[in-house]
């Protein structure tokens, strides 16, 4: 039997996680997984080619933060590494998703558990 659909890695992070990327200066915390690539086309091309990741690995939604500003970024599994700081992420969506950080990682909030 041939396979034609992309082999999927099995995410390595989970929902709750605060991570931060590897190459670039930001944490967030996880709020949302996709197995595989699933944004545009457009999005995807205007990453430089000699750092652009592969499609074939989980994707993860990240509310974010850098020292400038908070926003949602979309990262590679291979461009992220777990924060151990122990430090909250300042992003003014995480009180809508989550209930409270105990120094490791958020819990959901029931209503937003699948």
């Amino acid at each position: 039997m041939t396979r034609t659909d992309p082999v999927t890695q099995q995410a390595r992070f989970t929902i709750g996680e605060v991570v931060k990327h590897r190459l670039l200066d930001f944490r967030g915390v996880i709020f949302d997984v996709d197995p595989v690539f699933a944004n545009s086309d457009e999005w995807y091309e205007a990453i430089p080619e000699q750092i652009r990741p592969a499609k074939d690995q989980p994707f993860y939604h990240l509310l974010a933060e850098n020292a400038e500003s908070s926003y949602v970024a979309y990262v590679s599994q291979q461009n992220l590494v777990p924060d151990d700081e122990g430090e909250e992420v300042d992003h003014p969506a995480i009180n809508g998703l989550f209930d409270g950080f105990d120094g490791a990682r958020y819990k959901l909030r029931p209503q937003h558990r699948h």
